[in-house]
């Protein structure tokens, strides 16, 4: 099975220059998140403490690499297979996904788990290569209604697929600590191309669980 590279725009968000922030950026960055856990209240002189700024910012830096692109997403393979009858490809579905995200509004995490499926057309794309593009997009600060949308709108752009489905649940932060303090949990769907038929729709839907 021969492997392409699909020739993307540079701007998608798979061929995304990696950050480089300069230590002295970075240093201004750690001093100026001291500042605020100080006046926060978070006494930043114990032994526990004294690197939390360092530790935080870190961490900001390491849930937000989806800024940094994954140009592994643009290898592709033919099908190899043809539609029977003119029917369509069966459904490649994977899932659960696991995924935690950044919500843009009060940059707490939100987490759950993505189910993505798509009717082959002349490309397929490796499974794991479908974990990456639900990670590449959660690992920045969004919202879970986009994150559905850009996941489909990429594996579009990456196969050009007869139709994609994206299936995301997920828990926030940003109800459960704050504000109406709710535990729900959030659903949200992307469809493209043929999974505008809805028989096709619930069998994905089953599929996912």
């Amino acid at each position: 099975m021969s492997e392409t590279v699909v020739e993307l725009k540079p701007a998608t968000p798979a061929l995304s220059l990696p950050r480089e922030i300069p230590p002295e950026d970075w240093a201004r960055y750690r001093s100026n998140m001291a500042e605020i856990l100080d006046a926060l209240g978070l006494p930043l002189g114990t032994p526990g403490t004294r690197d939390t700024p360092e530790r935080f910012l870190r961490a900001l830096y390491e849930a937000t690499a989806g800024y940094d692109g994954d140009p592994k997403l643009v290898t592709t393979f033919p099908t190899e297979s043809d539609a029977v009858e003119g029917q369509p490809f069966a459904q490649i579905v994977e899932g659960p996904i696991a995924f935690s995200a950044l919500c843009e509004h009060h940059a707490l995490p939100f987490h759950g788990h993505a189910h993505v499926g798509y009717i082959a057309g002349e490309r397929i794309i490796g499974i794991s290569k479908l974990t990456r593009l639900v990670r590449l997009f959660a690992r920045r600060f969004t919202v879970q209604e986009r994150l559905g949308e850009q996941i489909a709108d990429t594996l579009v752009a990456l196969v050009e697929p007869e139709g994609v489905a994206v299936r995301l649940e997920a828990s926030h932060l940003c109800t459960q600590m704050r504000g109406v303090e709710e535990h729900s949990r959030t659903t949200t769907t992307a469809w493209r191309g043929v999974y505008r038929d809805a028989e096709l729709r619930r069998e994905f839907l089953d599929l996912a669980g």
